[in-house]
């Protein structure tokens, strides 16, 4: 399936876990630092600089040069387990890229309006190859990987929904078949 920005909340409940996705349109690079300026500036009443409501939100740290992107592999995402909840009271719909998924209480706060996309870790030449054009750098003294890069990307993927919107979570089936196979070799 194809998402194109901006997202709607009926296309995102209608991904189940293992679906594979393509993003086309725009999509937003942040990580720990980026989350954490995004909510003191809610805290201090601030409007963000870009929109993050109805957006794509992918956990990586690019490296660009001269408005290029060189790679842009994923980061994983458990680092912003702790900052995610906050962001997803902001908005009503929201889908994250990354690697290794996200905890419990970010698969809750994301019902009913967001999807956790996994993309392969280590191929990130293959998501340069994706990004079409660098549309604008937000916070820039976080410095290149922590800033928030504003990408223009075509058929970016293929994408593996991880977590879908209705709570189901590929990371903990994975892990419960993990562990009942180790106790029948046990």
């Amino acid at each position: 399936m194809e998402l194109k920005t901006p997202l709607k909340v009926e296309e995102i409940l209608k991904l189940k876990v293992g679906d594979e996705v393509y993003i086309t349109g725009t999509l937003y690079t942040a990580r720990d630092e980026a989350h954490m300026r995004m909510i003191e500036y809610w805290e201090h009443g601030k409007e963000l600089p870009f929109k993050i409501d109805y957006s794509v939100i992918y956990h990586c740290g690019p490296v660009v040069e001269k408005n290029r992107v060189l790679s842009a592999g994923p980061t994983t995402s458990a680092r912003m387990n702790k900052l995610a909840p906050h962001l997803l009271k902001k908005v009503q719909c929201i889908a994250f890229i990354g690697k290794g998924g996200m905890s419990g209480e970010v698969r809750e706060a994301m019902k009913g309006k967001a999807v956790y996309l996994a993309f392969t870790g280590g191929a990130g030449a293959l998501a340069a190859e994706r990004i079409k054009s660098v549309k604008k750098v937000y916070w820039e003294d976080l410095g290149m990987p922590e800033a928030v890069w504003e990408f223009e990307v075509e058929k970016f993927g293929p994408c593996i929904v991880g977590i879908d919107a209705h709570g189901n979570d590929l990371y903990s089936e994975v892990e419960k078949k993990v562990n009942a196979r180790l106790r029948e070799l046990l």
